[in-house]
């Protein structure tokens, strides 16, 4: 019996938010690495097999919620990368319900502590990743951005394939 690929939820930004980000993604990340457009990543492993019930759940949620404004509060260092770190109450509380919501469904990365972030560069040698660090926190100044909607994703273990997005209400 063929299993069932594992679901990706993501945070999706307003137009001009994605853009920039994506922009840094394209500059920054290795080219044959990079698949997938500038996400935030709520939770990296959800089962297939409840997708139904995932689809629900996320709907009520979305429907539920006007779009918000993250803090963009600065760089993190990923080791082998680099990623800007976010900040917002309303993402927090957010994840928090689905996280309750699904709390059997969970795998222990998706139980941990989220620190939300978006990843513009990945799997690079150290030393590239804290040059560029340096480059982009030379210019860093805190700015916001929008959180728009929630994007589904299957795992089918190469590029993402979009199940489906569930737009805040507006």
């Amino acid at each position: 019996m063929d299993q069932i690929a594992p679901l990706i939820l993501t945070l999706r930004f307003d137009e001009r938010s994605f853009a920039f980000f994506d922009e840094q993604r394209r500059r920054y990340f290795p080219p044959e690495r990079n698949f997938i457009p500038a996400h935030l990543t709520l939770f990296h492993h959800l089962p297939g097999e409840h997708f139904a019930t995932i689809q629900r759940d996320i709907e009520i949620c979305a429907s539920d919620r006007k779009p918000f404004n993250l803090d963009v509060t600065g760089l993190r260092p990923l080791g082998r990368g680099v990623a800007y770190a976010l900040a917002s109450q309303d993402l927090t509380a957010m994840r928090r319900h689905l996280a309750l919501t699904w709390n059997d469904w969970l795998k222990p990365q998706d139980r941990q502590n989220h620190n939300p972030h978006v990843t513009v560069q990945n799997k690079v040698h150290p030393s590239a990743a804290r040059a560029l660090l340096e480059e982009l926190e030379d210019s860093f100044r805190p700015f916001q951005v929008t959180g728009a909607a929630l994007d589904l994703w299957w795992y089918r273990g190469g590029p993402w394939e979009k199940a489906r997005t569930f737009e805040f209400k507006l």
